[in-house]
């Protein structure tokens, strides 16, 4: 009986070895977007792209970022090895400041959790900079 039982044992810890054999691996195009300069209510929308190069389906559990004015977009269904995948980004543009955000995304990924940056300026068309202004007043003598 005590061999059956530690065959039994052995047996159902090497289906779990196996088992674990298998992951996903999440690698993104890139890691950071730069929206450079942009007016104002310009289009706020950015996509990261990755692939799933791992052999076992790679499931996104949750993207969240670091403020309510950038809003990620989530894939819902798994990404099977070897798949391409998108994370959509909107900044709100209607907010005149630079930008300097973090989308941090979960998976099941041997790399469970990784941090994408957002960063550039926006910037009001309607007003001139000082800069812009001293520029000019030195330009007009």
């Amino acid at each position: 009986m005590k061999k059956v039982f530690t065959l039994l044992l052995v047996f159902t810890l090497s289906l779990g070895i196996n088992a674990q054999d298998k992951v996903a691996k999440i690698e993104f195009e890139t890691e950071t977007i730069d929206y450079g300069t942009i007016e104002k209510g310009a289009d706020g929308v950015r996509v990261f792209k990755f692939k799933n190069t791992g052999d076992a389906p790679l499931v996104v559990s949750a993207v969240k970022s670091t403020c309510g004015c950038t809003v990620p977009k989530k894939p819902t269904a798994p990404i099977l090895p070897g798949e391409s995948g998108e994370i959509e980004v909107k900044y709100d543009t209607k907010r005149v400041n630079p930008i300097r955000k973090t989308i941090t995304v979960t998976s099941n990924a041997v790399r469970p959790t990784v941090a994408l940056k957002i960063k550039g300026t926006v910037v009001n068309s309607g007003t001139t900079s000082l800069i812009e202004q001293k520029d000019k007043s030195i330009l007009e003598q």
